[in-house]
């Protein structure tokens, strides 16, 4: 797994992605159905800078979970480490999870992975980075 040094850096791209109506069963990662948000491969030569994401309850009231995982695949909980964990996100309102003030930096083969809580709504997701090489 190489990091790319961001002092000689070549190319900075920036990105936004989405993912709508994140809920306890969406994605296949087991019972708690894992969404990844985005994910750096393993041989891609840069390093994402996670500026913001921004979480948006969507109906009732609900929690949300955001992991960062050690591994592209999410293989096992010791990959796993917690950003967030159950964070009230008030019905009809956005609870900012990353920002500027506490960006993460994403080596090649990591990945941000989110879910809601249990049967209390579904949450949309907005995630803004810069892909570094």
């Amino acid at each position: 797994m190489a990091a790319p040094n961001i002092v000689n850096v070549t190319t900075i791209t920036g990105v936004t992605t989405f993912h709508a109506g994140i809920a306890v069963t969406t994605g296949g990662k087991g019972v708690l159905g894992i969404t990844t948000v985005v994910s750096n491969a393993a041989s891609s030569g840069k390093v994402l800078k996670i500026n913001s994401l921004v979480a948006a309850s969507i109906g009732a009231t609900t929690g949300v979970t955001l992991q960062y995982f050690n591994d592209i695949n999410h293989a096992s909980a010791a990959s796993t480490v917690s950003i967030g964990m159950t964070m009230a996100v008030p019905t009809f309102s956005t609870l900012a999870i990353i920002t500027k003030d506490n960006s993460v930096y994403l080596e090649e083969n990591t990945s941000l992975g989110i879910f809601a809580q249990p049967n209390a709504g579904t949450i949309d997701v907005v995630c803004s980075f810069e892909e570094i090489s």
